[in-house]
């Protein structure tokens, strides 16, 4: 049991979540958008939101600004996530045009205003649950694109529901969070993704 929840923190990290959710509108949504499109799409996701993550990560561990991929303590937060923040600015400017795909742009805002939201908290010593920010995002995010579309992803939405149950076991069990972090992180992803659904559904 120690592993599989302990699994469930690196399979659903909060890093992967962007890409994840491009892949569920690239390969759900009934667009036309050509297969090489959606490859360096999906390229240039990986390179911005999980690549270079990966190496500021490396650089700031050498530097002694952080210790853990999971940036446990409110402190380690601050930088991590204005870098996040800033190349959720680049994908949206370069490589996500509201024009063309407004469904993902807008998903796309709606992390770079929860990672916002969680340098917020960090100025008040909180720490909001950012894995549960990442799946819940993506959740509510889901569930908009069947409504909008009209498709039934019945299933794909309730594998989410069971991995947002999954993430919050995880990090109630190696005690990285409280009941009360993991609900603002809940919240966190939710809100903003649900706010600018006005905007496209």
């Amino acid at each position: 049991m120690n592993f599989f929840l302990r699994s469930a923190s690196y399979v659903l990290h909060p890093l992967l979540m962007p890409l994840i959710g491009a892949i569920i509108y690239f390969y759900t949504a009934p667009r036309f958008i050509p297969d090489e499109i959606i490859r360096a799409k999906i390229f240039g996701l990986v390179v911005l939101t999980i690549l270079i993550p990966i190496v500021l990560f490396f650089l700031l561990r050498n530097l002694g600004t952080i210790t853990s991929i999971h940036l446990e303590t409110v402190k380690q937060r601050k930088i991590p996530l204005l870098l996040q923040s800033i190349l959720l600015i680049i994908v949206i400017k370069m490589v996500i045009d509201v024009y063309h795909y407004p469904e993902l742009y807008f998903f796309f805002l709606g992390i770079l205003l929860s990672s916002l939201s969680a340098i917020f908290m960090t100025l008040f010593n909180i720490k909001a649950s950012l894995h549960m920010i990442g799946i819940s995002g993506i959740t509510m995010f889901t569930i908009a694109i069947s409504i909008h579309f009209g498709l039934n992803l019945t299933i794909l939405i309730a594998v989410l529901m069971i991995a947002n149950g999954l993430v919050a076991s995880s990090r109630l069990h190696y005690k990285a969070h409280s009941n009360l972090e993991l609900i603002l992180g809940l919240l966190i992803g939710v809100i903003p993704q649900l706010t600018l659904i006005n905007f496209w559904l």
